[in-house]
């Protein structure tokens, strides 16, 4: 919004020419993101806390301490990040960018999806919410749209190819198939964010650090100067996606600040599959689809616990971890909450820094 009325005026006010830098609007969306978040808040929580009595549903076969200590807490939090994020977007980014839009209609999609889980879990007072395969299926529906969109808006042949890191211009052709391929990898970073939100602020960091890390990505790759020096694929107009990142980060430390051990809220579905499903939608437009199993590694690892549980158990009636995702099997160990969530940060940092070296090392 300010893009489009502001600029034009530069000629009259110099000053406004500061809205031609991706940067500069980058870091606008991120302060507004989060004064938004800080001013919204509170009132938000009141809001959640006078509609939900009894809080979020706990399961009663996980961590015995959860049902003493986060009774009570309210959910649904991840509306204050959408909120936050989306106003900011509006308000800084190019919104004649269609890249912009097919990552909004994912990650709302999605939180749209995660907000019917949440009020349906509260108004069962369980923890089931909309079935499994109502779920995925209005993931794919929505995540095949917008991979549909994204790839035609690629130059080229490059909307119907996946990347390989580290390897020069290695292109796996998927022709026509490419957007089921698109679709899968926004489901799993949904579903995988999702399985990993389990302890206070343990899958809101290692979102905001990936975001940070492909808002990078998205600005190199959308400007042909530093996409030829680093030899990585040019994405006109993928620059503008950081601005949408940028509102994300700052989105999520201010819902961090409320969500900071005890947690006066949680992000819910809402929250989380939204998220997860913003990530994948940047992957695929940057297309960084590998990368972004490397960067968020940590939200893989979460499912593959998760699947190697389910599989064994099955198979075998014993299980591999004392209890899944793998942060409950670190609790049911004696690990203090505190301690899990911040050591997962470190991976996640460290992940992050892996995925970019990937944009260097050829």
């Amino acid at each position: 919004m300010f893009y489009a009325f502001l600029l034009p005026l530069a000629g009259v006010i110099h000053a406004f020419n500061l809205f031609r830098y991706i940067t500069f609007r980058a870091g606008g969306a991120c302060l507004t993101a989060l004064v938004i978040s800080f001013w919204a808040g509170p009132k938000l929580i009141r809001f959640l806390k006078s509609v939900q009595r009894h809080g979020q549903p706990i399961r009663t076969d996980g961590p015995e301490r959860h049902l003493i200590e986060k009774k009570g807490t309210p959910t649904m939090g991840g509306v204050l990040i959408l909120i936050a994020l989306g106003f900011s977007t509006l308000l800084w980014a190019n919104l004649t960018n269609g890249y912009v839009w097919a990552t909004l209609l994912v990650t709302f999609g999605y939180g749209g999806i995660g907000f019917v889980d949440d009020f349906l879990k509260l108004t069962r007072r369980n923890t089931k919410g909309v079935p499994g395969r109502v779920k995925l299926i209005a993931q794919a529906v929505i995540g095949f749209i917008a991979a549909v969109w994204m790839t035609r808006l690629m130059p080229g042949s490059l909307g119907s190819e996946l990347a390989v890191p580290v390897f020069k211009n290695l292109l796996i052709p998927f022709g026509a198939g490419f957007p089921l391929v698109a679709m899968f990898v926004m489901m799993g970073a949904s579903n995988s964010v999702n399985l990993t939100d389990g302890l206070d602020g343990l899958a809101i960091v290692p979102t905001m650090i990936a975001a940070g890390v492909f808002g990078l990505i998205a600005y190199l790759a959308g400007n042909h100067i530093f996409a030829a020096y680093l030899e990585i694929n040019f994405i006109p107009g993928a620059g503008e996606l950081t601005v949408f990142l940028s509102a994300l980060i700052g989105a999520g430390l201010g819902f961090l600040w409320f969500n900071a051990p005890p947690a006066a809220v949680f992000m819910g579905d809402t929250g989380s599959l939204s998220l997860g499903g913003a990530l994948g939608a940047v992957s695929v437009a940057c297309k960084s689809e590998i990368v972004l199993a490397i960067v968020g590694g940590l939200f893989v690892v979460e499912t593959v616990s998760v699947i190697v549980q389910v599989f064994w158990f099955k198979r075998t009636g014993r299980r591999v971890f004392l209890m899944a995702p793998l942060h409950h099997h670190f609790e049911k160990k004696g690990w203090a909450e505190p301690t899990i969530v911040i050591r997962f940060w470190i991976i996640a940092m460290i992940l992050a820094l892996v995925g970019l070296a990937t944009l260097k090392i050829r």
